[in-house]
């Protein structure tokens, strides 16, 4: 199959890529730079641009397109979130109306999108199931970025598309990699467990998103899918996990009300709030497996090799 991925040189993309080649599909990506990658073309567009995304689009002639189109900083201020991600925004919204645009006018069958797993309602019991309502009440500065992931997956299914939720990502590139800026802030002490730390998570390794991308280009249908490991966790039991594997300090207690005025509503929220999310349907559907069951086989071993802090 030939394959176009936008957001090539993203985190996942990264990993999807050799993933499609050695299942032999044919491979171009779109990036803001263009170069290659694991001996894939990579074009360079803006996503943004409308003509420029359909001239690439017929120039490839693809029979699938896989969207993970995030312009996501490498840190991000909980306090500026809707700042940090009004591009990531941009792209989810006007980026996917494009990338769809052209797939229509080219006659693409097949549509892949990413979404997000941990912006469900957090008052229910148990981890989430795709029927399970998004957060219908979220921080101010969440509303955008939750506001354009609604618009993202309502466009993507009315293309016939499929959207996978991933969970909080782990994994080469990422904030929680040896050299990622989470791993930073907490061998330096800096990531409280704020208000007890009851946010529950669930986490995706980037070559288990990779693998499920691939699985749905055959098997995936017009639905959004969770996909997760199998042990959402709360955040009370993991972070101290993880700074012990790092071999940092515990991590500080604080109260909710103190720790908003550091990191905002969003990120007492995001430390107090979230919820994790069921795989079950997304396993059925695509007949796929996480190689990283839970976070204890990938995400702290990678991590623990990171340098130490000041270096």
């Amino acid at each position: 199959m030939r394959v176009l991925v936008a957001g090539a040189t993203g985190v996942i993309g990264r990993q999807l890529m050799p993933v499609l080649a050695a299942e032999g599909h044919e491979v171009v990506g779109l990036a803001r730079r263009a170069g290659t990658d694991s001996g894939a073309r990579i074009v360079s567009v803006d996503a943004l641009d409308q003509a420029a995304v359909l001239r690439a689009v017929r120039q490839a002639e693809p029979e699938a397109i896989v969207n993970l189109l995030t312009a996501i900083p490498a840190e991000i201020n909980p306090k500026r979130l809707a700042d940090d991600f009004a591009l990531t925004n941009r792209l989810r919204t006007d980026g996917t109306r494009n990338l769809l645009t052209a797939a229509r006018q080219v006659g693409v069958g097949r549509v892949v999108a990413q979404g997000l797993a941990y912006a469900y309602d957090p008052d229910g019991a148990g981890p989430a199931d795709e029927q399970t309502p998004l957060w219908p009440a979220p921080p101010a500065p969440f509303v955008p970025v939750l506001g354009a992931l609604k618009e993202l997956e309502r466009n993507t299914l009315a293309a016939g598309g499929t959207v996978l939720r991933f969970g909080h990502l782990y994994g080469p590139g990422t904030i929680y990699a040896a050299d990622g800026s989470f791993t930073r802030q907490v061998r330096r002490r800096q990531v409280p467990l704020v208000g007890g730390g009851t946010a529950t998570f669930s986490f995706t390794h980037t070559h288990d998103a990779a693998t499920a991308v691939a699985a749905s280009l055959t098997a995936g249908s017009a639905e959004v899918l969770n996909v997760v490991d199998d042990e959402p966790s709360p955040m009370y039991e993991w972070l101290p996990r993880f700074a012990t594997e790092l071999g940092a300090p515990p991590p500080r207690r604080a109260p909710a009300f103190l720790a908003r005025w550091a990191v905002g509503p969003w990120g007492v929220a995001f430390m107090t709030k979230l919820r994790g999310a069921d795989n079950a349907r997304a396993k059925r559907v695509l007949g796929w497996q996480p190689s990283h069951p839970t976070w204890r086989a990938g995400f702290l071993p990678a991590a623990a090799t990171a340098p130490p802090a000041g270096r």
